[in-house]
């Protein structure tokens, strides 16, 4: 099956972004209790470099495979899941890396490195961390998984935050979120 990434963010419209987030088929991981553990030999950097034993994932779409079956337990481990065995997974920073962002009627819309996108909400939170002067700003993706932005989407969604006016906070899904570390 050839891979067809979604068109461009700002181009699309709040239905067009909610269809492209329906039509990703996603498999039942939550659902899933396998008896065999393991360990993955995988780790992602804080740059979004998937590695196995070392090396990086060259694929795309060996890396889209692999990020939907993430999960990170209530301890912070992360793991792969599948049926038949869970094994742990090393994550440096977040699982995935937004790197982009689009205001499209009152909601933000991001686009993360395995080219899916999400909607900030209640569902998918915005998260502010560091400290003021070097704030890393997250976004739930799913299953305790995060995406941390990239610069050029934080630039982005500051610009956006300071439209609106001066306090650093940005609306999506009914919700606020400070861009502001607590």
């Amino acid at each position: 099956m050839v891979y067809t990434p979604p068109p461009e963010l700002a181009g699309l419209s709040l239905a067009q972004i909610a269809e492209q987030v329906a039509a990703r088929k996603l498999p039942p991981v939550e659902q899933w209790t396998p008896e065999q553990v393991g360990e993955s030999h995988m780790r992602i950097l804080a740059d979004g470099t998937w590695l196995h034993e070392g090396s990086p994932i060259s694929r795309p779409a060996m890396v889209r495979a692999f990020a939907g079956l993430l999960r990170r337990e209530d301890d912070g481990s992360y793991w792969l899941v599948t049926p038949f065995q869970k094994l742990a997974i090393e994550v440096e920073d977040a699982c995935f890396i937004a790197t982009d962002v689009s205001e499209t009627e009152g909601n933000l819309a991001f686009r993360i490195n395995t080219d899916e996108l999400v909607v900030a909400g209640p569902d998918n939170a915005i998260r502010a961390a560091g400290d003021p002067d070097a704030p890393a700003i997250y976004l739930h993706v799913r299953r305790g998984c995060e995406a941390r932005l990239n610069r050029s989407t934080y630039e982005q969604l500051a610009r956006i935050a300071l439209e609106h006016g001066d306090d650093w906070t940005v609306s999506s899904g009914g919700e606020a979120f400070s861009l502001v570390p607590a």
